[in-house]
């Protein structure tokens, strides 16, 4: 039965290193939550703290109502996807599939059932008698998910899963283990560095960054409504423009770009200084009036056309534009004016914390 995971608080240190810094998260039965985040910011190592690989310096991982900080791993009641799969090269793909139903003491006449209907899910019930050496990389990765799920663990932990496919099969292996997992209601907890396979196939994301939780949100809200400048600069692609702000309340305000443009936007509180502008590529727009720019290059990519602008101070934004916008492709030198969607843009302080009430 899928379980909740409740992390409070949670501490680790590698000497006088502090890995995490306090990261408190509340995962629900069945949801697919995914851990994002840069290089060393600390997502592998809060989940080898889930699993029990790594022990806990601080707070608490409650599986339920159970505190498990000193539960060893085997007794956790998990399933495990690693990076490089961890599939014996010396058993079939079926014996693999196996060996943690009977290193639970299934009964025999119901292993192979089980195997059967196992492989069958993941599509490879054809190869259950080859070796792990006769298999394609996205073949290993699904003996892996499957062995995973087969002993139908309360949680399943995923390590950056697909980090070793090429680009078209890692497409198809995301969509296989969001089917999959949806198919069959496991609590998911799943860890990588790439943006758009988290925003593909989460229920929720929580981005990290140095050891501490910046967002946790719906793919949708963390894309189109980032709470600091590290999430809107992480994921996805945004432009930052320089503007300046200065209002003693809380409500309208101009966000001035340059002396002839500002940008209207909703204060969140009273500010007075230097600010950024978030826009993602597809928030700005051509327009009669606004911040003049030249084409520097465009790029036609089928459903869009995907240009970089330079501005005045020769700062170089992208801008989207979709082709059913639009009948031609703006040349290199086109002198044009930007403008930005008012009610999807942010603005940030320096310290990268949100000045601004997002747009509705």
């Amino acid at each position: 039965m899928s379980q909740r995971v409740v992390i409070d608080n949670a501490v680790k240190f590698y000497g006088d290193f502090k890995a995490l810094k306090g990261v408190s998260l509340d995962i629900q039965p069945g949801e697919f939550f995914t851990l994002l985040g840069p290089s060393g910011c600390g997502k592998t190592t809060l989940l080898r703290m889930i699993a029990g690989f790594n022990s806990i310096d601080g707070g608490e991982i409650r599986f339920d109502d159970r505190v498990i900080n000193d539960v060893p791993a085997h007794k956790r009641d998990i399933g495990m996807v690693f990076q490089n799969y961890a599939i014996f090269p010396h058993m079939t793909v079926a014996e693999n599939v196996a060996y943690g139903l009977k290193a639970k003491k299934v009964p025999k006449a119901e292993i192979g059932p089980k195997v059967k209907e196992a492989l069958e899910l993941v599509q490879i019930a054809q190869l259950a008698d080859r070796k792990p050496s006769n298999l394609s990389g996205g073949q290993q990765q699904r003996v892996a998910l499957a062995r995973a799920f087969i002993i139908e663990p309360g949680v399943l932990l995923m390590d950056e899963p697909l980090s070793n496919l090429d680009a078209k099969l890692r497409v198809q292996m995301r969509t296989v283990i969001k089917k999959l997992q949806r198919r069959l209601g496991i609590t998911t907890i799943y860890v990588t560095h790439d943006q758009e396979e988290a925003l593909a196939i989460s229920d929720r994301i929580a981005v990290m960054k140095d050891g501490q939780v910046m967002q946790v949100n719906v793919p949708s809200e963390i894309y189109t409504h980032p709470e600091n400048q590290f999430v809107a600069g992480f994921i996805g692609v945004s432009n930052f423009i320089n503007c300046t702000i200065d209002s003693n309340t809380a409500g309208p305000v101009n966000a001035v770009v340059t002396p002839e443009f500002s940008v209207p936007m909703q204060l969140a509180g009273p500010f007075h200084g230097e600010a950024v502008i978030s826009a993602r590529p597809e928030q700005l727009l051509f327009s009669e009036t606004g911040i003049p720019g030249k084409v520097l290059f465009s790029t036609f990519l089928g459903d869009f056309i995907e240009y970089e602008i330079e501005i005045e101070g020769g700062q170089v934004l992208q801008l989207n534009e979709y082709t059913k916008d639009t009948s031609r492709i703006r040349p290199d030198g086109e002198s044009v004016h930007i403008q930005f969607d008012p009610m999807r843009v942010g603005a940030y302080d320096e310290n990268g914390a949100l000045l601004t009430v997002w747009g509705q």
